[in-house]
């Protein structure tokens, strides 16, 4: 049987990305992200919007990046996959689980102004992206980034392709 397991996410940081080191040398950081989503309601004849908090786990260069680039409020796009962590509760006894995303690639959207100041001394062009552990390199714009950095307020409901 045939599996897949691919998550895009797009929304705001939650809090500034702090790095630390496992043992054997390899850069971790846990970010949260704020995914917002709105529609309208035509029962209440009114807008409607919600907002999903997903925690984030960055491994390698990528966590490097975060750490210096991205600040609370900054929007970045993650790419990667879902992971069940799963432990017992050492108060309780109670089995415990937690589902959480391990992101593999990571770009920044929004220039250096927007949410939060951009994390000061990001790279001009406004995206970087950071594909697995090693950040893009030959000047890191996109069409794709130019779509999101010239969009007031991210990208327009009407305009998300799900």
């Amino acid at each position: 049987m045939a599996s897949f397991n691919k998550v895009i996410l797009v929304g705001n940081l939650t809090r500034d990305p702090q790095v630390r080191y496992t043992p054997g040398g390899s850069a971790v950081a846990e970010i949260g992200l704020a995914v917002n989503r709105s529609w309208f309601d035509k029962n209440s004849n009114s807008r409607k919007e919600e907002t999903t908090f997903v925690d984030v786990t960055l491994w390698g260069r990528t966590a490097e990046v975060a750490s210096e680039y991205l600040t609370k409020g900054r929007s970045v796009l993650i790419e990667g996959r879902l992971q069940l962590d799963q432990w017992d509760d050492k108060e309780s006894g109670q089995k415990r689980s937690k589902l959480k995303v391990v992101g593999e690639n990571m770009t920044m959207l929004g220039g250096k102004g927007e949410s939060g100041g951009g994390g000061g001394g990001a790279p001009s062009g406004g995206g970087y992206a950071s594909r697995g552990n090693a950040p893009s390199q030959g000047g890191g714009s996109s069409p794709a980034d130019s779509f999101y950095d010239n969009t007031p307020g991210g990208i327009p409901d009407d305009d998300v392709p799900f």
